[in-house]
């Protein structure tokens, strides 16, 4: 009996192992499946940061140190650097340029009681 007991031992700990390595795969599978998802919402016109961030920091908790991590953090931050630097610009990004003032022969405002130029007077 206790030959039996020292032989289900090891077998059990390496049936424990396998489980924990395919629940570490399936983990770091997501995880890079994350990964591609942040990137992909970044490359958006309006694209969600808080999502972004959120599919980053679940790479991150997985382990996952890959360029494509260090990539989609970037563009996060480019693009969180971008949005604050262009917020209150018009939609087209370019500067009102002001007009030149118009001159005209009639004022746009008639001050109150004088005639308009070309009208006789009674005088």
């Amino acid at each position: 009996m206790t030959i039996e007991a020292a032989l289900i031992k090891p077998v059990v700990d390496v049936l424990l192992a396998l489980f924990q390595q395919g629940s570490d795969l399936k983990l770091k599978h997501n995880a890079q499946a994350s990964v591609r998802e942040a990137i992909r919402e970044l490359l958006q016109a309006n694209p969600d940061e808080n999502r972004a961030a959120a599919r980053i920091a679940i790479a991150r908790a997985a382990g996952i140190l890959s360029e494509d991590v260090v990539l989609a953090e970037d563009m996060l931050q480019k693009h969180r650097a971008t949005r604050a630097r262009t917020r209150g610009k018009s939609t087209t990004g370019r500067r009102r340029v002001p007009s030149e003032p118009v001159e005209s022969e009639t004022p746009a405002i008639k001050p109150p009681g004088t005639p308009m130029p070309g009208t006789p007077t009674s005088h």
